[in-house]
């Protein structure tokens, strides 16, 4: 992302607001700004709830540092160079926010922080790169959760925002010597982390599902309002990746192991085998709600989310949360 489209009436009203401490003012003029913020934050933190707090706090700290706006920069510059160092704020504190080794062997690690992010909240205009399907699906955020966080946020402004060595270097307070070599470590990093992914996010990226990926969620649905366990596993690639988050320990690399440790689990038995389910995008991902109904209750209740990476037909990842009392995902919580 770049500076292209800068509001210079935007600057004008916002250092009058900051001169004359008009609060309704600011916060018209920077509201605007809070859904493309709030994808940034998130791709800092990989977790929904966090970024919703360090945008907010962006906000305060940029009303505290109004003065500080001369308008030598583009008013969004100024708010990502808050919200970047808001977020390494944070990360400073936090020592539970780094990906943790899984049980499996050779299995990599688990991000038990890691959050989906609701479509309807990201920024309307599908052509900013902060809405890339690429660099908001789950995979390229657990990717990025890997680089230390100052390199991450080098890695996010320079590669996925677009910005310049020099602004880059700008908003953090580094070199731009200091930048060139952060990024180029930061690439082999997601190169590692992404063998199989498109790397590219400087060319046309995609935002909509394809019909094969919406041919697999209603075939995933239906398997399960039918209780068609059979049917299920014939969706499952046979080294399908599972993960049931927030809980740790429950990764998976086989289909057969996924579905084992469901039925062992109670799911698909008799008393957990009544399902109505939902379809929905997440992360610009296919994802499916799902709902279960127990013999002793006359409703459906929300049980958990699960979002599918599909590759040729087949479903090659799939991670669920846990979806119960989590009104940010603005889910009925019955059926």
């Amino acid at each position: 992302m770049t500076d292209a489209r800068p509001l210079g009436a935007d600057k004008a009203a916002f250092i009058a607001a900051a001169r004359s401490d008009d609060t309704a003012q600011f916060a018209h003029i920077t509201e605007r700004y809070r859904r493309e913020l709030q994808v940034h934050c998130y791709r800092m933190l990989a977790n929904y709830e966090d970024a919703q707090d360090m945008t907010q706090e962006t906000f305060l700290r940029a009303w505290n540092k109004r003065e500080s706006f001369k308008g030598d920069a583009a008013l969004r510059t100024w708010l990502y160079r808050i919200a970047t160092n808001t977020c390494l704020d944070f990360l400073e504190k936090r020592n539970d926010r780094t990906p943790v080794p899984a049980e499996l062997p050779d299995a990599g690690s688990e991000l038990l922080y890691l959050q989906p992010y609701p479509d309807r909240m990201l920024p309307e205009d599908p052509q900013e790169s902060v809405v890339a399907r690429e660099t908001i699906e789950l995979a390229f955020i657990v990717a990025v959760q890997h680089l230390p966080p100052r390199q991450r946020a080098v890695f996010i402004l320079r590669d996925v925002l677009g910005w310049p060595a020099s602004k880059a270097a700008g908003a953090l307070e580094l070199t731009v010597a200091s930048v060139t070599s952060a990024l180029q470590r930061a690439r082999v990093t997601m190169r590692e982390q992404l063998p199989d992914r498109r790397l590219d996010w400087r060319s046309p990226a995609t935002h909509e599902l394809s019909d094969d990926e919406r041919g697999v969620v209603k075939s995933y649905i239906d398997a399960h309002e039918r209780n068609d366990l059979d049917g299920l596993m014939a969706l499952l690639r046979d080294d399908l990746r599972f993960a049931m988050l927030p809980e740790q320990g429950t990764l998976t690399v086989t289909a057969k192991d996924a579905v084992d440790g469901w039925v062992a689990g109670g799911l698909f038995q008799p008393g957990h085998d009544d399902w109505r389910c939902i379809p929905t995008t997440v992360n610009r991902m296919p994802a499916a709600v799902l709902y279960l109904r127990t013999p002793d209750d006359p409703e459906y209740r929300l049980l958990n989310i699960a979002v599918l990476y599909i590759v040729d037909g087949k479903i090659a990842e799939l991670t669920g949360f846990d979806a119960t009392d989590k009104p940010w995902l603005s889910l009925p919580a019955t059926l």
